[in-house]
C-alpha cells in the first residue's frame, strides 16, 4: 500500500479547527499536525493509486489572496488530482466533513467548450454521456459543473439534451464523509473504485481532445 495506512481523523479535526481560527499564528504552532494528519497521509494515498492512475499533484494549503477580498491566508482543506488533460482528471480532497471524490473537467477555453458542445449534440456521442452520467447518478454520484442559465448560441431550448448543452464545466463527485474506514488501508480501495467509476466520463471527456 506504499506506506498508506488511512486518513486520520486528525486531519479533519486540523481543518475544522482551522476554519475557526484562519491565522499565520494558529497554522505555525500546528503545522506538525498538518505534515503528519494530512500531507503525509494525502501524498501516500496518492502514491498507492499512482501505478492505475498516474501521477497527482497535491495542492499547495497556501490560498492565493491577490484578487480576493477573503484574505484569509490558508485553504480549508486539501486536494489531489491526477490529470488526463487540460483541467480534465481525477480529484480527491480532505476537509472537516470528511472524505471527497470527483472527476471531470472543472475548467476549458472557449474552443474546449465549443468542442464539448459539438459532441453533446451529436445523437451518438451525446446519447452516450447520458448513459454515463446515468450510471453515475444511480451509484450515488452527485453531477456538476457551471452552466449557462439559458440556453448557448446556436441550440434550441427543445434541443433533447438542452441540459447538458448548458454546461461550461462537467463534474460529477461523491462525499464519503467520516466512515470508520477513513482511517484504515480501505480508503485508498474506496478512492480507486470511485476514480474507476469515474473513467467513463473522464474518457468521454478526453476524447474531444483526440
Amino acid at each position: 500500500m506504499t506506506g498508506f495506512t488511512g486518513i486520520p481523523f486528525a486531519a479533519l479535526d486540523f481543518y475544522e479547527d482551522l476554519e475557526a481560527d484562519n491565522s499565520k499564528l494558529w497554522w505555525n504552532e500546528h503545522k506538525d499536525v498538518y505534515d503528519t494528519a494530512v500531507k503525509g497521509p494525502m501524498t501516500a494515498l496518492l502514491a498507492t493509486l499512482e501505478p492505475e492512475f498516474g501521477t497527482a499533484k497535491i495542492f499547495r494549503p497556501y490560498r492565493d489572496v491577490r484578487f480576493s477580498k477573503d484574505k484569509t491566508p490558508y485553504k480549508t482543506h486539501q486536494g489531489g488530482f491526477v490529470a488526463r488533460g487540460d483541467s480534465l482528471g481525477y480529484y480527491v480532497q480532505i476537509d472537516p466533513a470528511g472524505l471527497f471524490v470527483a472527476g471531470g473537467f472543472y475548467n476549458s477555453s472557449t474552443d474546449g467548450v465549443a468542442r464539448y458542445r459539438r459532441t453533446v449534440d451529436d445523437d451518438v456521442r451525446g446519447a452516450e454521456l447520458e448513459r454515463i452520467l446515468a450510471a453515475l447518478t444511480k451509484a450515488g454520484y452527485e453531477i456538476g459543473g457551471d452552466k449557462l442559465k439559458t440556453k448557448p448560441r446556436g441550440y434550441e431550448l427543445d434541443h433533447p439534451r438542452i441540459d447538458l448543452l448548458r454546461h461550461k464545466s462537467l463534474t460529477a463527485g461523491k462525499h464519503f464523509g467520516s466512515p470508520a474506514w477513513l482511517e484504515t488501508h480501505k480508503a485508498a480501495t474506496k478512492v480507486r473504485d470511485a476514480w474507476r467509476a469515474l473513467t467513463p466520463l473522464v474518457e468521454w471527456t478526453a476524447a474531444l481532445h483526440t
